[in-house]
């Protein structure tokens, strides 16, 4: 950075320079090669200008001005708070005061965002003892302006104040709580930079705590101290590097202080780094991929780093080491190597380190040299590697075994042994899933998906989904079920159907090591259709037997049936923490009962209708009501209505209709849904050809989200419809208030008769902008010609559902059924239809435009 001029004494011409001189330098920083030239000459620029400044205002030379923070470091970056400390010689006297107050203000005038405090050398010292930030903040401190001997002996007695023990603890719970608040994985879809595991704070606890501990304050000291390797230094430096320019070209992009890799944003990153989209992987999956893989090299040395440190405080004297076997010792309760280049020579020990994890629970985890020799003996694992019986041998104990699998096979991810056993695997380390409900990349989704169906098997958690943990306790072999949570995404990325090819290399895979035949079979046909429960479950209406029928042909045996749920279940949880609750898990439980029943039953041709009519006579008995009365409702009803409804429902309707079957005002009645999550809704009053588009109108705008909708059209005209909604996310009110709110507002909306409404605009998230889904129109005849099914899959937005059925309605297309599944910022909704307008080709076609309109708009 060349010498600046004399400044002005204008403040807005200096705060035009400081504006134009920072914009010459950020049109010169577009690389992830070289971020430290940008934060350097930032740096001069900003300390050029504060010394001046510094120097008119005319401080006496025992008034020290610093740099602390990320300042302090050097590194700052383009929309960073500038944190200084100005340090005086004793108490602060009005006029210094003054002065100081003029200072701070000429720099916040001249558009500089300043944090500072202003403190003497006796109590910044108590400050600093006091309190575990100030004490790392001071620890960076850089002089400006001032005294050099006083700042000399600033320092001195800074350091004094270190605890080294107590500030590494502090430090380290910290950390893990920061990494807690960002779910604990660096592969987020839209990560903190500075904050998520693995980003940049990662580096600086190692610094701030080396420091504490007078073992250096750069990388290169850490190698002095044998705290890293020179190779582990180099990996480090290029890591942060990748992750200080993306940082750097965050601020640039939003003309503020912004940390977050937000969807908004990685698309304008790509282009700045030159980045271009290719058939299969865009610019900004490209970025994100190099961003993952620096953050997974932080996080490792970071772990490796911190346990050097720790055992340099712990254990000052010689730990005594216990052997445990040929290759492996005890020492201080965690695994160690009795050689550190047996990995290399015996690449066997890789695998066998960790299943040594897992066979000795009272072990605390690995001593970091155990980690630098995994870490750097990956590359041992080749074809070679992976043909050899016993490391094949090895890696089906490591699912077989009674625990660990979760931190064992997380552990080997992010040491790139995973992926290096399983190429496939390796493949999507790091990989986005742009379809908007999950939010971690594909590895990391899949780990989460093992680690869900593991905690089926574990009695701690046998409360959080009583029936997974019960058949998963009674099923046989479940290493069978980890392979298949492995592979069951494996193959995305590579075009063509994720489920078939991944089906393929599952096959292969279990085959090669030695898993029986069908075994491997039922690992390759659950990769096949691991999405098959979850779509039947949430798009077809799974009280009628047929659909039922046909998921059982099918599943073919109950073992098929069972995996196939418990892997669906830890599926739908591994995505994001918002896409599961209780009303998909009722669905998917109760598509699994029957399915269940079904396999079971040997009798080709049950009365259906008889027997739910029986079950819920049982319940209405139950209330005393004259079952004649409710006959006679039921003779209103056709067999459609008593497939298509349990008997809880229909003996629920009963209860609410029986004396009032012929009654011209609306019947509404609202209750808990069974599922323990939303409301199940009845209407019943006379038909009218807009009612569906009314009711979803009304739902919408009490903030309503509908899940489900049963229509039905009685013998004698009558309209008795059936919804599962779920009420706004911040909804305060008691259940009982929200029931009787929403009753009341339904039964006004039918009885004014008003003409509908447009729906309320309402807003398109971010995720949906910036990642589009094209909308999707699929009109077919049912099987018995009956009916139309009618699909739509488009990004949710407001008003979407009143829209379509107010479409509908204008063609005088009735709707007879709806299934409403909103996966993330998805919907993918399927609708039982029928009226004229499907009969004629041409106004078929018109319907399918229109309704596309409606799902972009």
């Amino acid at each position: 950075m060349p010498v600046l001029p004399d400044l002005p004494d204008d403040t807005a011409a200096l705060r035009d320079y400081l504006k134009q001189s920072r914009a010459a330098l950020a049109t010169v920083h577009a690389s992830l090669d070289h971020p430290e030239a940008l934060l350097g000459q930032y740096r001069q620029l900003i300390d050029a200008v504060l010394k001046m400044l510094w120097q008119r205002s005319g401080f006496a030379p025992d008034t020290l001005l610093m740099a602390v923070g990320g300042y302090g470091r050097g590194q700052l970056y383009p929309y960073s708070d500038i944190d200084l400390l100005i340090l005086t010689p004793g108490l602060l006297q009005d006029a210094e005061q003054t002065r100081i107050e003029q200072f701070i203000h000429l720099l916040w005038d001249i558009g500089l965002d300043v944090g500072h405090s202003v403190r003497n050398l006796e109590n910044s010292v108590e400050e600093a003892a006091a309190n575990i930030t100030v004490q790392t903040s001071m620890s960076e401190a850089r002089l400006l302006c001032g005294d050099t001997a006083l700042f000399q002996r600033f320092r001195t007695i800074q350091n004094a104040t270190f605890d080294p023990k107590a500030f590494f603890e502090a430090k380290t719970l910290e950390q893990q709580q920061r990494h807690a608040r960002y779910f604990g994985v660096a592969n987020n879809l839209e990560p903190n930079v500075k904050e998520s595991p693995g980003g940049l704070r990662d580096l600086h606890v190692l610094i701030w705590i080396a420091h504490a501990c007078g073992l250096g304050d750069n990388w290169d000291d850490l190698v002095r101290q044998d705290l890293l390797s020179a190779l582990e230094a180099r990996q480090l430096k290029r890591a942060e590097r990748v992750l200080q320019a993306i940082r750097i070209a965050l601020h640039l992009a939003a003309n503020r202080r912004e940390d977050r890799l937000v969807f908004d944003l990685q698309g304008t990153l790509a282009k700045r780094f030159t980045l271009q989209d290719h058939p299969r992987r865009r610019a900004s999956e490209q970025l994100m991929q190099a961003y993952y893989r620096a953050a997974r090299t932080v996080r490792q040395i970071n772990q490796m780093v911190l346990q050097n440190l720790k055992s340099r405080l712990d254990a000052p004297m010689l730990v005594e080491s216990i052997p445990l076997n040929a290759r492996f010792t005890v020492s201080a309760g965690q695994l160690s190597l009795r050689d550190p280049e047996v990995m290399q020579r015996e690449p066997a020990a890789i695998l066998e380190a960790f299943l040594l994890l897992q066979q000795h629970p009272e072990l605390q985890g690995m001593s970091s040299s155990l980690l630098r020799a995994l870490w750097h003996a990956r590359g041992r694992i080749n074809q070679d590697y992976r043909r050899d019986p016993a490391c094949r041998a090895q890696f089906m104990a490591i699912l077989r075994a009674p625990r660990g699998q979760t931190t064992v096979l997380r552990q080997m991810n992010q040491l790139g042994i995973l992926g290096r056993y399983i190429p496939a695997f390796g493949r999507i380390v790091g990989q986005m899933q742009h379809d908007l409900f999950h939010v971690y990349t594909v590895d990391e989704h899949i780990l989460m998906v093992v680690r869900n169906l593991r905690r089926f098997a574990i009695a701690d958690f046998n409360h959080e989904y009583p029936l997974c943990s019960r058949l998963m306790l009674d099923f046989e072999r479940p290493e069978v079920l980890y392979l298949a949570g492995l592979f069951h995404d494996i193959a995305k990325g590579r075009g063509g159907d994720h489920s078939q090819l991944g089906k393929v290399d599952a096959l292969r895979f279990a085959r090669q090591h030695g898993v029986s035949d069908d075994d491997a079979e039922l690992v390759a046909w659950l990769v096949e259709h691991h999405l098959t429960l979850s779509q039947i479950a949430q798009k077809q209406d799974i009280t009628d037997p047929e659909v039922v029928q046909a998921f059982a042909v099918l599943v073919e045996n109950e073992r098929r049936l069972v995996a196939l749920y418990l892997l669906t279940v830890a599926d739908i949880r591994g995505t994001s923490p918002k896409v599961w609750n209780g009303w998909k898990a009722k669905l998917l439980e109760d598509l699994f009962l029957s399915a269940r029943r079904r396999l079971g039953q040997h009798d080709d041709s049950p009365d259906y209708v008889a027997e739910r009519q029986d079950e819920a006579l049982a319940l209405v008995r139950l209330y005393a009501i004259d079952e004649n009365r409710v006959k006679q409702l039921w003779q209103q009803l056709d067999t459609v209505y008593f497939l298509r409804h349990d008997a809880q429902e229909i003996a629920w309707h009963a209860r609410s209709l029986f004396f009032r079957a012929d009654t011209q005002a609306p019947v509404i009645k609202a209750r808990l849904d069974n599922s323990g999550e939303g409301l199940q809704v009845l209407v019943y009053l006379p038909d009218q050809p807009d009612l569906f588009a009314r009711l979803c109108a009304q739902f919408e705008r009490s903030r309503f989200n509908i899940v489900n909708a049963k229509i039905f059209t009685t013998r004698h005209g009558y309209a008795l419809d059936t919804f599962r909604v779920l009420p706004p996310m911040e909804a305060s009110e008691h259940y009982r208030d929200l029931i009787s709110l929403l009753e009341y507002d339904l039964g006004k909306t039918l009885q004014e008769q008003t003409p509908l409404r447009p729906p309320a605009a309402g807003r398109v998230s971010r995720a949906l902008r910036h990642f589009p889904i094209e909308p999707q129109v699929h009109i077919r005849p049912d099987d018995r010609g009956n009916y139309h099914v009618m699909t739509l899959i488009a990004g949710d937005r407001p008003g979407l559902l009143s829209r379509v059925a107010a479409l509908l309605a204008s063609y005088r297309v009735s709707v007879y059924g709806a299934r409403i599944a909103t996966l993330g910022e998805r919907v993918e909704d399927t609708f039982l239809i029928a009226g004229p307008a499907l009969s004629d080709s041409k106004t078929l076609l018109t319907l399918e435009g229109e309704l596309l309109e409606v799902l972009r708009a």
